[in-house]
């Protein structure tokens, strides 16, 4: 057995489907689904239930995969240590910056006067390299925007970390951008800019049900499948607006403005998640200073 075999394991079991994974790796379908056959001859048990278009885990097949995900972070923890980090642990975030930029800063201070020694590896990432990442064991504390602790992140312990309010970000030069608050009722039918379903898969559902108590259909114009980068020059080039979370403010350009709704809308959930099966000791001294912070807000 070598780590390759466990990383085509992983990637399939976290992708759910043979076709996806091999997408990621780089690889055709057949090749990758002959390496996880022979992993499965070589251990003696049945790891997946293949379907037409996608895979399940069997019982010996979660508790393998939560074996290897952890195998594949320690491999790459001693990678980066060979690479100059050693004596340091390192301990890999993954984030959002549209909407948890100004906690993980203030966190960040903390924990690193605390734990000199902890390297902390930011990546600012969509909610589905998030989604991935985890799955395939590449980090070791989310923050994830727009997932309910009900749906999950595959192999990981979620809890609610804050809730934002959406709020209308639009050029200042829009026609509502005079208003105060936005009524809700004025999204009808309102050009909108949003986020594409390949990298944010929860985005255009979220802004629907959002909105169907109020018998209102999100008109999109455009959907953005890059950075909120992007997205405002998106919204700047077209005068359009966009639905987003009021932690957005903190990356905003100056050319761009935030107006609440009348009447508010439902909050969103972030949540923090840590490996279920033996998180790293820092990650959960991170985790529950990130909770701190938020509940001091």
């Amino acid at each position: 057995m070598e780590l390759r075999h466990l990383r085509y394991f992983v990637a399939v079991a976290a992708h759910g489907s043979f076709n996806r994974a091999a997408e990621i790796l780089h690889l055709t379908q057949p090749p990758l689904s002959r390496q996880v056959r022979d992993l499965e001859e070589e251990l003696g048990v049945t790891l997946l239930v293949r379907g037409s278009n996608s895979v399940k885990l069997t019982e010996a097949g979660e508790l393998f995969y939560e074996e290897a995900r952890e195998v594949l972070g320690r491999a790459d923890d001693a990678v980066r240590r060979l690479r100059g980090e050693t004596g340091k642990e390192i301990l890999r975030v993954g984030y959002p910056s549209s909407i948890t930029t100004g906690i993980i800063s203030a966190v960040l201070a903390k924990f690193q006067a605390a734990v000199p020694r902890v390297r902390i590896e930011l990546s600012d990432l969509s909610s589905r390299e998030i989604n991935e990442m985890a799955g395939e064991g590449r980090l070791d504390l989310v923050i994830s925007p727009g997932i309910s602790v009900a749906k999950g992140i595959p192999g990981f312990q979620l809890t609610e970390l804050l809730r934002l309010q959406p709020v209308l970000v639009l050029p200042a030069r829009h026609p509502l951008a005079k208003l105060k608050r936005i009524p809700v009722a004025r999204l009808h039918r309102l050009p909108l800019v949003g986020l594409a379903k390949d990298n944010y898969p929860e985005y255009v559902t979220s802004a629907r049900e959002l909105l169907k108590p109020f018998g209102i259909s999100p008109r999109f114009v455009s959907l953005v499948n890059d950075s909120f980068s992007t997205l405002f020059v998106e919204l700047e080039a077209q005068n359009a607006a966009a639905i987003l979370v009021e932690g957005i403010i903190g990356i905003l350009p100056q050319t761009l403005i935030v107006k609440p709704f009348a009447p508010k809308l439902p909050s969103f959930p972030v949540v923090i998640g840590l490996p279920a099966l033996r998180p790293k000791p820092h990650a959960e001294m991170f985790a529950r200073l990130l909770i701190e912070e938020a509940r001091s807000c």
